[in-house]
């Protein structure tokens, strides 16, 4: 391709050739991309505002007049409900299909090249606050719901005065009534909350890819939420055992299982279950006790099962649709889950990090920020850990690779593992690994900056050695990528951690690359004074390798084939609607079932099975589609895995532990750490007036004094000076 001026990037188009030649899409795919967007916009804000404003009179009455024009249907009221709260969103997701398919490949847009200027998802707003770094536009969402919840509280409010003017009740009992007014509306509250609790955790769901928001991302508003509806859900059954214990009649109201009416017994059961997943997710539980709030974090099953018990159909069907999204991913992920992955090549450096490289098919698509959850069967068959992807999409086709810091008892026993692999005989002892993923952006918003920044601390390294390579494999092949000033700062503890840098050879990625890409590492090694005696000496990594046998990651999740996710979410969805319609048509009518609580159960038992027949045929026909392809593919390339590789025995090439191309651009300091004022300063006057994407992967406190300095730099800047933009990178999950 010939060397790249530093000052001429190459356009940020997916469609760009190693020419240089842009395909312009043509008219009709523009216009049905845009007249999908628009569609999609429509009927999610008119969704949001009928949920907001449902707690008030509007809202009320535009409910009521689609149960007057619909529940003469099959479907009934409980269809009705389905109708106003559910249907948008499983709408939007079927749109999300389509618009995902017309994209197809199409991802990069060209906005990194107007002008510099803020943006509101990557200004950070509040950083040491109990939601951690808040950018500008969380923010505002979260102003938005406390405003909800306190407009909605004060509506009720208002409606339960009303109801008691309305009711000739004597004043002994207005106290014990306003209670249990005011515990049923917390409680509509709280499922009104639960209608966006289920869609961040839906890890490759087609919604958090059409607006995409990583995974890590999407978690951190998961846990926003869940405490709101926890707090909600808790005043709701508190205020009910208040007024029952003032009425005397506790026990008895706990134990009730009404047929017709809500029934209180599977309500407690469901809050309980509510409540031991709560208090088991709280920070310091989670951080200190992984394993207690993952299996405790189960519960979640007997929560929702529990919940359409206790309040039946048609309550139930208001948040059934955000249910039923989460299910649909969730099945796909177990699917995934179950097949066993070959670990080409397990490696144990002398930092105390161990590399894996799995094995993946050709068609498996994810980008340079992505993480995935493992497996080790031999280790544990209940625990996943999330792991940053440590390598880029085109380091190679068929395999992906990951950096594991050894920390605790899980990470020591696959270190443990892969030693005495190298130490016996390997066709005794083997890794059997699963995956889920690969998750993250569906935009690989590391290429839209040509000026980058990326600071990491220990291990956070990872993804960076993904973003080099990716961003070095791009220029050396002319294909869409902005960045052309990187700059690295990372922060370790001691000096045994610098081999890691070692793991990417930027020299045999790109030849010359210091002519086409300015590379700038700063390496602050905190707790050492001076560079060790054993600096510079060569480093021998334990290493271990599995004969490769063709069981590559499933491609199910994640950044997946579109058409396949789409038929998926499709089939199933009309299998759900189906089903619904039969057993109305042939069971509930007939024969007048009208018991709350059983109606609740055939409800989820519909959902349960739309998901599992329906959805299975697709992922069995998904599955076969899948290994032909891989198998024409192995065909056509007579054997490809081990053409990568200069071993006879197909796994991934040992590199040098010893820092080689990177001596010229790295410069070492010891003893202290990174002052990111004056970084952020200097960075600003060495590139002026541009945008500069700043990517933290590293602990809470990291992110914090990032976050501080370019909020404080942003705020002060001069119309000369860089507007530097905040994005983590982070699992604290």
């Amino acid at each position: 391709m010939g060397s790249v001026s530093l000052k001429n990037p190459l356009l940020l188009n997916d469609e760009a050739e190693p020419g240089g030649h842009v395909k312009t899409p043509s008219l009709l795919k523009s216009s049905l991309k845009w007249g999908l967007k628009l569609g999609m916009w429509a009927i999610f804000i008119a969704w949001v505002a009928l949920v907001f404003l449902y707690p008030g009179e509007t809202g009320k009455q535009m409910v009521d007049q689609i149960i007057g024009a619909t529940r003469d249907s099959v479907f009934g009221i409980s269809g009705s409900l389905f109708l106003a709260f559910s249907a948008p969103i499983l709408l939007v997701a079927v749109l999300a299909v389509a618009h995902l398919v017309v994209s197809g490949e199409d991802v990069f847009e060209k906005k990194s090249l107007k002008k510099p200027g803020f943006r509101l998802w990557t200004f950070p707003v509040l950083v040491d606050g109990p939601f951690g770094v808040v950018s500008a536009a969380e923010l505002i969402g979260i102003i938005l719901f406390v405003a909800f919840v306190i407009w909605a509280m004060y509506a009720y409010t208002l409606q339960n005065l009303d109801l008691l003017t309305l009711f000739d009740v004597p004043d002994s009992d207005k106290g014990r009534m306003l209670l249990e007014f005011t515990g049923l509306r917390l409680g509509m509250l709280g499922l009104l909350c639960m209608i966006f609790l289920f869609l961040p955790v839906s890890r490759g769901s087609l919604l958090l890819r059409l607006i995409d928001i990583p995974f890590e991302h999407a978690t951190r508003y998961h846990v926003w939420l869940g405490h709101l509806t926890m707090v909600l859900f808790t005043l709701h059954g508190l205020f009910y055992v208040i007024a029952w214990a003032m009425n005397g009649t506790l026990v008895k109201e706990l134990l009730e299982w009404k047929r017709v009416g809500i029934a209180n017994l599977p309500g407690v059961i469901s809050l309980l279950a509510g409540l031991f997943m709560w208090v088991t997710s709280l920070h310091p539980v989670r951080k200190d006790y992984f394993e207690l709030f993952f299996y405790t974090h189960q519960l979640y099953v007997v929560f929702v099962v529990f919940l359409a018990l206790h309040v039946g159909d048609f309550v139930f069907s208001i948040v059934a649709g955000a249910i039923f999204v989460f299910m649909l991913d969730r099945f796909l992920r177990f699917c995934q889950s179950r097949t066993t992955v070959d670990v080409l090549s397990a490696k144990c450096l002398p930092c105390g990090t161990v590399e894996l490289v799995l094995s993946k098919p050709q068609s498996l698509r994810y980008n340079a920020l992505s993480f995935i959850f493992l497996q080790v069967r031999e280790l544990s068959w209940l625990q996943w850990h999330p792991f940053s992807v440590s390598s880029s999409p085109l380091d190679g086709e068929h395999h992906l690779a990951i950096l594991i810091k050894v920390l605790g008892k899980w990470t020591e026993s696959l270190r443990d593992s892969i030693l005495s692999m190298s130490e016996t005989e390997q066709s005794k002892v083997t890794i059997t690994a699963s995956v889920e993923g690969p998750y993250g952006h569906e935009t690989p918003y590391h290429l839209m900056y040509e000026n980058l920044i990326l600071v990491a601390g220990g291990i956070g390294i990872s993804p960076f050695l993904a973003i080099l390579s990716d961003i070095l494999h791009r220029v050396n092949d002319g294909k869409p990528c902005l960045p052309r000033r990187i700059m690295v700062v990372w922060a370790v503890k001691k000096s045994d951690e610098l081999p890691l840098l070692s793991t990417i050879d930027m020299e045999s990625i790109c030849p010359f690359f210091s002519d086409k890409i300015s590379v700038e590492i700063n390496v602050y090694v905190t707790r050492e004074s001076e560079p060790s005696l054993e600096e510079g000496k060569v480093h021998v990594a334990s290493n271990s390798s599995c004969p490769f046998s063709g069981r590559s990651m499933s491609p199910l999740v994640g950044t997946g084939n579109n058409v396949w996710s789409g038929l998926y979410v499709i089939i199933s969805t009309v299998g759900f609607i189906v089903l619904m319609a039969l057993l109305r048509i042939f069971y509930i009518i007939p024969y007048d079932v009208s018991t709350w609580w059983y109606l609740g159960l055939l409800f989820i038992l519909c959902m349960v099975a739309s998901v599992v027949i329906f959805g299975g045929i697709v992922i069995g026909l998904w599955h076969l589609w899948e290994r032909k392809v891989s198998a024409k593919v192995e065909d056509q390339y007579n054997g490809s895995i081990k053409a990568e590789s200069p071993q006879s025995n197909g796994t991934v090439t040992d590199k040098d532990s010893t820092p080689n191309n990177l001596e010229s651009s790295t410069i070492i300091q010891y003893g202290s750490r990174p002052d990111f004022k004056e970084i952020f300063a200097t960075t600003s006057r060495k590139w002026g007036n541009a945008d500069a994407g700043v990517i933290v992967c590293g602990p809470p406190t990291l992110q914090s004094s990032v976050a501080k300095e370019i909020r404080s730099h942003n705020i002060r800047r001069q119309r000369h000076d860089t507007i530097f933009h905040f994005n983590s990178h982070s699992f604290d999950l």
